[in-house]
């Protein structure tokens, strides 16, 4: 009989030869690769734009940069603080910065007010209603190095050391006497954010491959078999960052801090399920069968073909994300996507080959061994044949109850992921960065005095520019009638054309704040309404309108839009591929289903926890995206393992009978995987970075969900109650029910 492709392959990986050509593969491209292209973290961009160059506040502040450069650049606002009140020594110092500042300006520096030629009477008119603070604000250039500005700051805190003669930026911002500075506003912030990232990306590393390590041995209780996937996963990302290096290298794409953090969690959790699956199968074969290398070639034939189909659905689903117009979501599609496609590689090739080296020892010192095997050591020790057998009770008795109470199983599932569902609905999103900072960061600390001092909005105020066309506009009063805003500047005029105004506009609420971004159309209202009013044609393009505000609109809007155009995307992929591979519209559509359920339920689960318990008031609006993405190509790998196991066993006994063993067969290493899967994801927990922690949280009780709720219960009840129909329209085999 010809043998299949899978089995010359299977042969090929686990030869005796061509098993060591695969290693050694493995780490000569490693070797060459991580020598002659740059590893990824040596190529990340930290401030690539988010928003295209047609976004409307985009357009806006390209304008500014044109007409009203005084008015242009990024601001770094230095916040001087004293709890008793500034005073005349503190004035004098901060007059002294400033004049450093135009003597010797910083890297990329624009401007910055000449405090230092202010009378200390004029000075004293610009601190706070209390007296407690004053803001100094320092201009730069747009889109500079994060690294520029990290210089620019710590030379900023020298010079204010040395007028200060104490460190004030250490000073806590609550001291009564002492005079405490911070920077924040969109340089701080960035700053900071960067920081966070960076001081994440060795802690997080090291803290996932411990986690996986001592799980990996408390469920195998062998050393060797824990470092196995390791070794996978670690050679995979020896290929992976020097192929991402050189492609980010090229600027053919872009990466982040954001993007290779959880890239590096997703490797080891997807990663380590994906070894896991393959070396299940093969203990079970080296229970059965003498030879090692038959054991293992069994297992690959058994194995690959849902580790393929698993690894090539999250690619897909992961790969969607390119066609998303905001920049952080696009930027993540080929990092998440070439990761999991190369650890799959890595699964296929270099895992079976590592294995085929150790055979039954890698699983020293519970090595399993055929009955005849068993016997033949009791005989040589002098001792009895131990039953080695592993009884797996929990899956045999889920086995039983998934086949004979579905209905039960099915509504308690239905009622549980409903209520948690409908939860969801709860939900409270923000855009604002600063809240997922730790409160003791600088940028946000500085915040928090201004918006005690002053109003919040002075953090970023928005600039609105409308064309006059000539004609006399008044648009000052029309905006403050906003209940939103707090201040309106006078016009200034345009440099090229004067026809140009712009407006500096303060709120009086978090300029971040979900509030605060929704009256962004209001404003766009009120001055399309007042030069329409003043005989302006063509008002819709007379008026723009920049800003940290109005960034966060656009962005809270193209997100949105990106949401209504990825999901119903990842859905179709994912449907096609589970179509292609079971050839079943039924079970495609109920195994697509049960995920997506289980996905609003986790939202819920995860609202619970992160609003009730932890009293966040909102959630990172990009979060629900990225844990749809995860929990659904994710949660899908998880049933297509199982569902493999019983469309296999169908073939060969009744439906019944092959749901229950497919349970419980399959229940060990599933649940084994999604620990580890959950765990690698709850690692971003202990991060001091909200986004990654909600993200964390929310992705981990999805994947939770599903490894004991969705695979192991639901979705065998519903192939019960379904019965042949489950597999409609293919045409199958089956034995029949033996009668109860």
């Amino acid at each position: 009989m010809k043998e299949s492709p899978l089995a010359t392959f299977s042969r090929l990986m686990t030869g005796k030869v061509s098993r060591w050509v695969v290693i050694a593969v493995w780490i000569l491209a490693t070797a060459v690769l991580t020598i002659a292209w740059p590893a990824v973290n040596k190529t990340e961009v930290n401030n690539a734009p988010n928003l295209s160059e047609n976004s409307p506040s985009v357009e806006a502040e390209n304008l500014i940069k044109k007409e009203f450069p005084n008015s242009s650049g990024v601001p770094a606002l230095l916040t001087w603080h004293k709890d008793s009140g500034l005073n005349t020594d503190d004035l004098k110092s901060i007059q002294q910065v400033a004049a450093d500042l135009e003597k010797k300006p910083l890297e990329e520096q624009t401007s910055t007010p000449p405090l230092h030629k202010l009378p200390l009477a004029a000075l004293q008119n610009m601190i706070s209603k209390d007296g407690t603070t004053l803001v100094q604000p320092i201009f730069f250039k747009e889109n500079i190095e994060t690294d520029v500005l990290e210089k620019n700051l710590d030379t900023i805190k020298k010079q204010v050391k040395e007028q200060v003669s104490y460190d004030s930026f250490a000073t806590d911002i609550d001291a009564k006497d002492k005079l405490s500075t911070r920077v924040t506003g969109p340089v701080g912030i960035q700053v900071d954010a960067t920081s966070l990232f960076e001081g994440a990306d060795v802690s997080l590393l090291i803290a996932t491959v411990l986690l996986v390590l001592i799980l990996l041995l408390v469920i195998y209780r062998s050393p060797i078999l824990a470092i196995i996937p390791l070794i996978g996963v670690g050679f995979a990302y020896g290929v992976l960052s020097p192929i991402l290096g050189i492609l980010a290298d090229k600027e053919w794409i872009t990466v982040d801090s954001q993007s290779i953090s959880i890239m590096t969690v997703l490797l080891f959790g997807a990663g380590t399920d994906y070894c896991l699956f393959l070396i299940s199968h093969y203990r079970d074969e080296l229970r059965k069968v003498k030879d090692k290398r038959q054991a293992l070639i069994n297992a690959f034939k058994g194995a690959s073909g849902a580790i393929a189909m698993s690894g090539f659905t999250v690619v897909i689903s992961l790969l969607a994300l390119i066609v998303a117009k905001y920049g952080a979501y696009h930027r993540f599609a080929i990092p998440f996507s070439l990761s999991i496609l190369v650890m799959g590689l890595a699964s296929l090739t270099l895992i079976p080959a590592l294995l085929s080296v150790m055979g039954r020892g890698s699983f020293y010192p519970f090595v399993p061994r055929t009955p005849e095997m068993e016997e033949e050591l009791a005989k040589k020790k002098g001792k009895p044949v131990r039953d080695r057998k592993e009884k797996n009770r929990f899956g045999n008795w889920i086995g039983n109850v998934v086949t004979t109470k579905p209905w039960t199983i099915i509504v308690a599932c239905l009622v549980f992921f409903g209520a948690l569902s409908i939860y969801s609905s709860q939900i409270k999103y923000t855009y604002d960065l600063l809240s997922s900072f730790p409160e003791d960061m600088p940028s946000r600390e500085g915040f928090t005095i201004i918006s005690d001092a002053y109003s919040p909005g002075e953090l970023a105020p928005a600039q609105v520019v409308i064309d006059t066309e000539g004609k006399s506009v008044d648009l000052e009063k029309a905006l403050k009638k906003n209940h939103l805003i707090s201040t309106v500047s006078a016009p200034q005029s345009g440099t090229n054309n004067e026809d140009l105004k712009v407006y500096d506009v303060t709120f009086n609420v978090n300029p971040y704040s979900i509030e605060a971004m929704k009256a962004i159309p209001d404003l766009r209202d009120a001055a399309e309404k007042a030069l329409s009013q003043s005989g302006v044609s063509a008002v819709k393009s007379k008026v723009w309108i920049g800003g940290q505000t109005a960034t966060q609109y656009d962005t809270m809007t193209t997100s949105d839009k990106d949401d209504s155009i990825i999901v119903p995307l990842i859905i179709i992929f994912i449907s096609l591929l589970l179509l292609a591979y079971l050839r079943s519209i039924v079970a495609m559509l109920y195994l697509v289903g049960t995920v997506i359920l289980s996905y609003s339920a986790a939202l819920g689960l995860g609202w619970l926890i992160i609003h009730n318990i932890m009293g966040a008031d909102a959630i990172q609006g990009a979060i629900p995206l990225y844990a749809f993405v995860f929990l659904v190509a994710l949660g899908e790998d998880y049933n297509i393992f199982m569902i493999s196991s019983i469309w296999q066993k169908k073939k060969h006994m009744p439906l019944k009978q092959a749901i229950k063993e497919g349970v419980s067969e399959t229940s060990g290493v599933i649940t084994s995987a999604g620990i580890i899967l959950a765990a690698t994801f709850a690692v971003l927990a202990t991060l001091p970075i909200q986004v990654l922690v909600q993200f964390g949280i929310i992705t981990a009780l999805g994947v939770l969900l599903d490894t004991f709720i969705v695979r192991p219960f639901l979705v065998p009840a519903i192939t019960t109650v379904l019965g042949k129909f489950a597999f409609w329209p293919g045409k199958v085999e089956m034995a029949p029910e033996k009668e109860q």
